[in-house]
């Protein structure tokens, strides 16, 4: 689910029963937490078997205010515990008081968070290697997931690299480029190849290249077609066209301005 592009109950109802997917990834920023509780009850699908991932927003930065906002996430959408609860923006917009110092702060209370087992996992989202290494310095607990904007036009293979050396595993969002890749030629020309669709083309591409990829769509007959990307690889050289598609572009928020 995301702020953009609306939200559909029945989506998330059939995603659950009719297609296999089992990771729900949402944030307090979207607004949609407690409807996805309706939604999973509506499913049927166990609380075990699903894998939800929620994000805090920067007006929940600083120790007590971070362990209150995850508490209230659980309770909106239902649940005693969170699979993984990440830190969804690098700038706190605190007064008087430096990002370093509230990412700092809001990370301690995750670490304890985790420590309680409220959070089975914790990590970032939009951080950078240099976001990373200040809360090396000033932390316990690595981040275990990073997610950050990955799709042919952002192809961040330096921050990629930075977090597979420290065993953070890299999450990519939009991976379609929020459809600016479907129109493509070098991707209409691959998808011509592979019989495929344009969108499952840049899905897959972003499997092939080791990221955890979370593509998003409102409609029942897109979600099907988004989780067909087992039964076919791209070959090297075609890897190599879409890895060459890379101009550096944010479709969504460019966060290499914060300190």
């Amino acid at each position: 689910t995301s702020h953009q592009g609306g939200y559909s109950h029945d989506a998330v109802v059939h995603a659950l029963q009719k297609c296999g997917i089992h990771h729900i990834d949402t944030a307090k920023r979207y607004g949609c937490e407690s409807l996805l509780q309706k939604a999973i009850k509506e499913s049927g699908v166990k609380r075990e078997d699903l894998w939800i991932t929620t994000k805090l927003w920067h007006s929940d930065y600083g120790y007590e205010n971070t362990k209150k906002a995850c508490l209230e996430s659980c309770e909106r959408l239902g649940v005693e515990y969170l699979d993984l609860y990440l830190i969804h923006w690098p700038d706190a917009h605190v007064p008087g008081k430096s990002n370093r110092e509230v990412r700092a702060e809001t990370w301690r209370a995750m670490e304890e968070l985790y420590e309680k087992g409220l959070c089975r996992s914790i990590g970032v989202s939009n951080f950078l290697i240099s976001h990373l290494e200040q809360l090396k310095e000033d932390c316990v607990i690595t981040p275990h997931v990073n997610q950050v904007e990955y799709h042919p036009f952002q192809r961040p293979q330096e921050l990629v690299d930075y977090c597979r050396s420290r065993d953070i595993v890299f999450g990519g969002y939009c991976p379609l480029a929020k459809g600016e890749a479907l129109t493509h030629p070098s991707v209409i020309q691959l998808a011509k190849k592979y019989g495929r669709t344009p969108a499952q083309i840049c899905i897959r591409w972003s499997i092939q290249n080791g990221i955890v990829t979370i593509p998003k769509s409102t409609k029942a007959e897109r979600i099907q077609e988004n989780c067909k990307v087992f039964d076919f690889t791209i070959a090297e050289d075609d890897v190599d066209i879409l890895n060459g598609m890379h101009d550096g572009r944010h479709v969504s928020w460019d966060p290499s301005l914060i300190v």
